[in-house]
This record gives C-alpha cells, structure tokens and sequence, in this order.
C-alpha cells in the first residue's frame, strides 16, 4: 500500500494547503515552511515595531514586514540578486510567503516587489537607525532560539567568538580598500558569534585596510552585554592572534570578562618554551599524547606579564626526542580574580 500524504496548513495562512502532486507548481515550496519559521519566531513583526519607513502609507504597495520577509527568503533559498525577484514575481510559493495578507488574496495582487523597490529598501535599511535595529535583530533572534530549546530558561554560559573576516569587492565601493595583508581589495567586517552553538550574533562592517582589533573592544562590550540581558548569564570571548592589544586585554580585564586568545609565535615564547620540548623517559603510548605548560609572558606593548598555556603535541611516527608543538600559537591567558582555564 502506497503512503498518504496529509496535507501541511502553515499557520500564517490558514487557507494555504501545502501537498505533494505529480504535477510541479513550484521550484521553491521552501519558501513557505521558511515563512512558517519567520512567524513562529516573531522576529519580523519585532523589526517592524522598531525601523524606520519614512514612506508615505497612501503610495505604500508592499509593507515594511512583506520586504523583510522577500530579502530574507529570496537569499534563504539561493536567490542572491534583486533582479531575481522579478523572475519570481509570479511564482506562488514566494507570493504566498511574502505577502502580509492572511489569506488567497496575494495571488491576485501585484506578486513579490520588483528590483527597483527591494533596491530602495535596501537603501531605506541602510540608514543609520535602521542598521541598529538590524544589528539589534541578529542576537535577538539567536536569543528567541537559544531561550525556545531550553524551553524558556537562559544558557548557563557561553563563549563567543569574535573574528575578522575578508570579503573581497571588485570596484571601488565606500570603505573598500588594498589590504596587503590579503592581497586584496577588501572589506574587513567583524563578526561575532556563539561558539557553542554556531549562532551569528553581530556583525560590523569596518573599511579594508584597517587592522584585526580596530573597534573590536566597544564591539566586544557591547555583544557581552546584550548577550548577558538576552540569554546567558555569563559570556566568556576567545579570539584570534590579531586582536591581544594591551587597550584591548586592559578593557576585558576591567570589565571582569573571561578571554582565551591566540599569540603569535615569537623569540620570547620560544625561549620560555624550550625547556618543555623534551618527551617524557619511557615507552611512548599508542596515541600521541598532549601537555599544557603555563607560563608567564610579557609582549611589548602590555602593561603587566600575563598568564600563557603552551600547547605541546606529540606527532604521530615522530621517532626524536625533542617535540614541535604544531600549535605553538595557541595560547590562553586567566587573571587573578577571573575564572581559571
């Protein structure tokens, strides 16, 4: 006996049946269970009671809450370019998705926004207070997902990650720029996210040429903080090998908050690594094995030595006494007063 299918009814649109039919009335039925997400996390009408549309309601023909809900999932399902929307003006899944209305009327209205329209609500989002609504929108939304799987109660702690990232241009955008660094001409963003869970929860935009740690501190403060009032008690930051600048350690530890960071390798740390590169006498175990060392280390540019964890890694079929630590530019600092690693 073959298997019956029972009709899906998404509950933004009640009068909406989503079946499966030998017949093909769309490549993107996605789009609706997407539309179901976007409802149930409320994240939309969130946006909407927040942003700006300087628009005048009476020229108004598609609302600030049906662009959101275009942009997002045109690019959810693989649809990069404005001028795609317009291939899709038609298309019955996306009409449905976008649309405000509750019932079969998007169907017979104008479908989705043309290019020229999503083009001016891009620029509409651009503005200043509408970027801090945006940026606000990206934790609140990890926030609602994180709090929904722990039905309703905050993380106990987390970690976030705070990298830079190159996003290569090809013209000569406002703030791209030659980074030598990567040979490129780029924009130099930064991002921060949940390293437990993968959740994006900022994202600055910085022009090309400017180096690792440039803002990152208000960044950093700044996440620790909502992310505090939003879902975790406690926020711990691991960052990269760029970003350890005295102004930078100086603000954390002010702040009391936890960090873990990479060092470049250097003469000092090799000096004060040397004496732990000896393997142990006896037989070597079956599986490489791992030591921390901790030790105390004062770069240039800081104020005061800092507590550094060595990472020494045997290699696998290595026959010499002596060990290379692959990972020598793994460190990880504690403070006195703070939580110990």
């Amino acid at each position: 006996m073959g298997e019956t299918l029972q009709p899906v009814i998404p509950g933004f649109n009640r009068s909406l049946r989503v079946e499966g039919r030998a017949d093909r009335l769309t490549g993107d039925p996605g789009a609706v269970l997407l539309r179901e997400v976007l409802e149930r996390s409320g994240i939309v009408s969130w946006m909407t009671a927040r942003l700006n549309d300087p628009r005048s309601k009476v020229d108004v023909t598609h609302d600030l809450a049906s662009l959101i809900r275009t942009s997002v999932l045109l690019a959810a399902q693989g649809w990069r370019d404005h001028d795609d929307a317009d291939a899709l003006r038609h298309d019955p899944a996306f009409r449905l998705a976008a649309s405000s209305a509750a019932g079969l009327t998007p169907l017979e209205g104008p479908g989705l926004a043309s290019q020229p329209t999503l083009s001016r609500f891009t620029a509409l989002m651009a503005a200043p207070a509408n970027l801090k609504v945006l940026r606000e929108a990206v934790l609140e939304m990890a926030g609602r997902g994180i709090r929904a799987e722990r039905r309703g109660k905050r993380m106990p702690s987390v970690t976030l990650d705070v990298d830079s990232a190159p996003v290569e241009v090809h013209g000569h955008q406002p703030k791209a720029e030659w980074n030598g660094h990567y040979n490129a001409r780029i924009y130099h963003p930064l991002i921060t996210s949940i390293a437990e869970t993968g959740d994006m929860l900022d994202a600055r935009l910085r022009a090309g040429n400017v180096g690792t740690a440039e803002g990152a501190l208000d960044v950093i403060l700044d996440v620790v903080d909502r992310a505090r009032k939003s879902f975790c008690d406690v926020a711990m930051v691991r960052i990269d090998a760029g970003f350890p600048s005295a102004a930078l350690l100086a603000g954390l530890e002010a702040r009391g908050i936890d960090y873990v960071s990479r060092l470049r390798a250097n003469s000092v740390l090799d000096r004060l690594a040397e004496p732990h590169m000896v393997r142990p006498v006896g037989r070597r175990p079956v599986q490489p094995r791992t030591w921390l060392r901790e030790l105390r280390y004062q770069a240039d540019s800081w104020d005061r030595p800092r507590r550094v964890i060595l990472v020494v890694k045997e290699r696998e079929g290595d026959v010499s006494t002596r060990l290379e630590p692959p990972l020598r530019v793994m460190q990880r600092y504690g403070v006195t007063g703070q939580r110990r690693y």
